[in-house]
C-alpha cells in the first residue's frame, strides 16, 4: 500500500518527512531503514518462491549475515517457535507452500532483521478466515515480545482484534483515529466497514 512504501524508502515522498526514533529517515535507502530497526512484509509475501523456506528466512537477515552469522540459527529456530507449521518444512521450496505457510514465512523473514518496528500490508489477503485468525492471533502474541507493530489492513474485524490505535483512512485522508475500543464504539465505522449499524 503507498501509504507505507515512502517509509522502507520504497520511493521518496512529495512533501513532509518521515520521522523514526527521533531522526528523519526521509529518501533513505531500503537497505538503511532496515538496519535502523524497520522491517515492511509486503502486500502478496514477495517471497523468493524458488528458494527454500531456510533461504527466505536467512535472506531477512542479509544486513547483519557477516556480523552475526553464527547466532542466525538460533534466529531461525526462534522463528520456527513463533511459527510451528513451519517446522519440518525448512528445505521446502517456498512456492510450494500453501498461502497461510507463505504468510507466515513472510512474517518469519520479516522478523529476522530483528525489527523495532514491523509493518505489515494487507496480511489477510487471499487467505481462510481460520488461517486469518491464526496470523491475527500471532500478531497479538508479538505485540507482547517489544515489537512495534503497524498493521495496513481492509479486513476491518480482524484489525480492530488486533489493535491499539487505530487510523481509518479514505480516499488517502484520515477519517477516523482513536483507541480500537472507541473505533468499535462509532456507528458510522460499522455503517461504512464492518457492513452494519451499530445496536446499542
Amino acid at each position: 500500500m503507498a501509504v507505507i512504501d515512502p517509509v522502507v524508502g520504497l520511493y521518496r515522498p512529495a512533501t513532509g518527512k518521515i520521522i523514526f526514533k527521533g531522526k528523519s529517515i526521509t529518501g533513505h535507502k531500503t537497505e538503511q531503514v532496515v538496519r535502523q530497526g524497520i522491517s515492511l512484509v509486503p502486500e502478496k509475501r514477495e517471497l523468493f518462491s524458488t528458494l527454500s523456506v531456510l533461504d527466505n528466512l536467512m535472506l531477512g537477515a542479509f544486513h547483519r549475515y557477516r556480523i552475526s552469522k553464527p547466532g542466525l540459527r538460533n534466529d531461525v529456530q526462534e522463528i520456527l517457535e513463533i511459527f510451528p507449521a513451519l517446522k519440518g518444512r525448512e528445505s521446502d521450496q517456498a512456492g510450494s507452500l500453501s498461502g497461510g505457510l507463505q504468510q507466515m514465512l513472510a512474517i518469519g523473514r520479516g522478523l529476522m532483521s530483528r525489527p523495532a518496528l514491523l509493518m505489515l500490508d494487507e496480511p489477510s489477503i487471499g487467505l481462510a478466515p481460520l488461517v486469518v485468525r491464526e496470523i491475527m492471533s500471532i500478531l497479538v502474541q508479538l505485540k507482547k515480545t517489544g515489537v512495534t507493530i503497524v498493521l495496513v489492513e481492509q479486513n476491518t474485524k480482524s484489525a480492530l482484534k488486533v489493535a491499539d490505535s487505530v487510523m481509518v483512512m479514505e480516499r488517502g485522508g484520515i477519517t477516523h483515529s482513536g483507541n480500537s475500543e472507541e473505533i468499535i464504539a462509532d456507528s458510522s465505522i460499522h455503517e461504512a466497514y464492518l457492513g452494519r449499524a451499530r445496536v446499542n
